[in-house]
């Protein structure tokens, strides 16, 4: 890919000329559309399998009221269940990760799962008439592990993570992302915007030449943008002319050779968003996992965490540290332009605004919302 590149996935014609009407951007009923057609039936990354690397590890995963909880067994497979007990509702595990030795055990009245879901355990099993345990077990939860990540979702409906990925699998596979580790924690990060904001955001590529000035300095004009049916990409070479700030411009020099990425990727940083609310941004030192995840019609949790490959050469922790610093003065930047234009959402001269015909990214997701809630073809609510 040459600096110069801008290439673009065309939209087909169809697609509509104008962005999503204001009103859906802060509707609790178009809020409870999205729940039951948009969020059950989509793919949600819970972590990464190295997260979870013994038996008897969990992790945690809280959307819209369910709670998962995805726990590696004695026999090494990970599976994901609601975090739930069959007896009381209670829930069975806290915090966001944890070990629960070879079993989970409910704190309420301590019915007991064995780590593949069995029900092993009732306190004053005689009082129970007729129970049969096999019918009691934890519930499953449908699963798939992409590359060494752990997707659930609550109903079927969407293509699998694999299909869905299809068009870029080849450019995941050189990253390895079987092989990488946590740094550092899940972090959340409260914003008072609805999630289609910061998913339409990231994958805005005609505001980083005005609202991101670091990212124009790395990248000089090479940032392109492509749509897919369930995915897109957004990417950026990294220019050889030293930037004028301090950490970019160390980042440029002391970013060193990953010996397994290709040449092409050693200076790439990529972003993919996979419908509808997960994202991984790949740069050649870490993969940065995110997700926006819905909480109200004006709230939205951004859930986060690096994955790396080890590697404990002096330049490539400099260079993590130098990603954070330039990454986090972008957060800084998207923080305030999405909160912006949530509060101009609210103004009655707003409806809806025209796309450009560069703006693949945005007018592939206007389309996929018009094909899934007819409802956001309506300039006003109905």
């Amino acid at each position: 890919m040459t600096a110069a590149a801008r290439p673009q996935f065309i939209v087909p014609t169809e697609a509509p000329a104008v962005g999503l009407p204001a009103w859906i951007y802060s509707d609790p009923d178009f809020f409870e559309l999205e729940k039951r057609t948009i969020f059950r039936t989509s793919w949600q990354l819970v972590c990464h399998g190295s997260d979870m690397p013994n038996p008897g590890d969990y992790h945690c995963f809280d959307m819209l009221g369910e709670s998962i909880v995805s726990v590696r067994g004695r026999d090494g497979e990970i599976r994901s269940f609601h975090n739930v007990c069959r007896h009381r509702a209670s829930r069975l595990v806290d915090g966001p990760k944890g070990h629960c030795g070879g079993r989970i055990t409910c704190p309420y009245h301590a019915w007991t799962y064995s780590l593949d879901g069995r029900l092993i355990g009732v306190p004053h099993r005689e009082t129970f008439r007729d129970l049969k345990p096999e019918l009691h077990g934890l519930v499953p939860l449908e699963q798939e592990i992409f590359m060494g990540f752990i997707f659930v979702r609550l109903e079927p409906g969407l293509p699998s993570v694999r299909e869905m990925l299809a068009p870029y699998t080849h450019e995941l596979a050189a990253y390895r992302l079987e092989e990488l580790v946590p740094q550092g924690r899940v972090t959340l990060r409260p914003r008072t915007v609805n999630w289609k904001n910061v998913a339409d955001n990231y994958s805005d590529g005609m505001h980083i030449d005005v609202a991101h000035p670091g990212l124009s300095r790395l990248f000089g004009n090479s940032y392109g943008i492509e749509a897919r049916d369930w995915v897109d990409k957004m990417w950026g070479v990294l220019q050889d002319k030293p930037s004028s700030n301090w950490s970019e411009r160390r980042y440029q020099q002391l970013l060193p050779a990953v010996e397994h990425l290709p040449p092409d990727r050693q200076r790439l940083w990529t972003y993919f968003k996979l419908w509808p609310n997960v994202a991984l941004d790949i740069y050649p030192d870490q993969i940065d996992f995110m997700q926006f995840i819905p909480v109200s019609p004006t709230e939205t949790m951004i859930r986060e965490i690096a994955y790396v490959h080890p590697d404990n050469r002096r330049e490539m922790r400099a260079a993590r540290y130098l990603n954070w610093r330039i990454n986090r003065q972008v957060n800084k930047e998207d923080t305030t332009l999405i909160a912006r234009v949530q509060s101009g959402m609210s103004s009655s001269s707003y409806t809806v605004g025209p796309l450009s015909e560069n703006e693949v990214c945005l007018r592939s997701f206007t389309r996929r919302m018009h094909e899934m809630i007819p409802e956001s073809r309506s300039a006003r609510k109905v």
